[in-house]
């Protein structure tokens, strides 16, 4: 069965070859429910071992990405439940093995901009995927449940340098939309991580810094809290324009009809299904 699955990811790294892509993107759910049920560091090892065959047949320009989540489907333990594990593995992998941050993936009251200044610190910030949750892992609209805390992500994304391109940094969405229509709520995702990077790169470093070194704890909050309460939209709205795009993305979309036709086009066809 192991041999099977690391041929499956194998199988990954060909169709990367083929297609141009960087990075393969892993996610394990496996783990145990009881104690006893299985051997924890036998597991360990057991995973250190998969990783390391399918590390040494990435080219050189591409790279792994090993994400970790707190729980499911395990209740006792997660083989890879943290942000540490996951940078353990990567570590003993080599340079071109990184670590992915899920926002969502995290127990309440975590501090996940610690995580990213530390995993970007240790350049092995391999990306992101953006969503929101109230409960755990719920799936919503990044910046959904606590829009402020978007913002001091992006703040220590944006304070090493890692928001360009070149940064290595790949930022994704990750979500499940069930109630709300799927494409507008990914437009205003999209929207939402813009007006937290906006708000982020308004934060007058200077000042910031000048705050902290002198141990002045309210002027250096202060400087955050200006920023984030600063209205970023009509300056997104003018940048759109001056890139030729609609102002307003949601209204472009309601406009455009794009929700009808597809509707239209798809009546009488086979739904999408877990037996499809």
């Amino acid at each position: 069965m192991r041999k099977k699955a690391v041929a499956h990811l194998l199988e990954c790294v060909d169709i990367m070859d083929a297609t141009g892509s960087r990075d393969l993107k892993l996610w394990f759910a496996d783990g145990t429910n009881y104690p006893g049920q299985d051997d924890i560091r036998a597991r360990q090892d057991r995973l250190a071992e998969a990783l390391a065959i399918v590390y040494s047949r990435l080219a050189e320009n591409q790279r792994m990405l090993l994400e970790y989540k707190l729980f499911e489907p395990s209740f006792y333990s997660t083989d890879v439940p943290d942000w540490g594990t996951s940078l353990l593995h990567c570590l003993a992998l080599g340079p071109r093995a990184e670590v992915v941050v899920d926002t969502g993936h995290h127990a309440p009251g975590t501090n996940i901009e610690f995580i990213v200044a530390m995993l970007l610190r240790a350049n092995r910030l391999g990306g992101f995927d953006f969503n929101s949750r109230f409960y755990a892992d719920d799936d919503l609209m990044v910046g959904a449940a606590d829009p402020f805390q978007l913002f001091r992500i992006m703040h220590e994304v944006i304070e090493a340098d890692a928001l360009k391109p070149t940064g290595g940094t790949a930022f994704m969405l990750d979500q499940c939309h069930n109630i709300e229509p799927k494409i507008p709520a990914q437009i205003r995702s999209v929207m939402n991580v813009q007006e937290a990077t906006a708000k982020a790169l308004l934060i007058d470093a200077d000042v910031l810094a000048e705050a902290q070194q002198a141990g002045d704890v309210l002027a250096a909050n202060g400087a955050m809290m200006d920023a984030y309460n600063t209205d970023v939209r009509p300056l997104l709205a003018e940048l759109r324009e001056e890139t030729g795009l609609d102002p307003d993305p949601v209204a472009a979309y309601r406009r455009s009809g794009y929700a009808e036709k597809i509707v239209a086009e798809r009546v009488g066809g086979t739904p999408a299904s877990w037996g499809t």
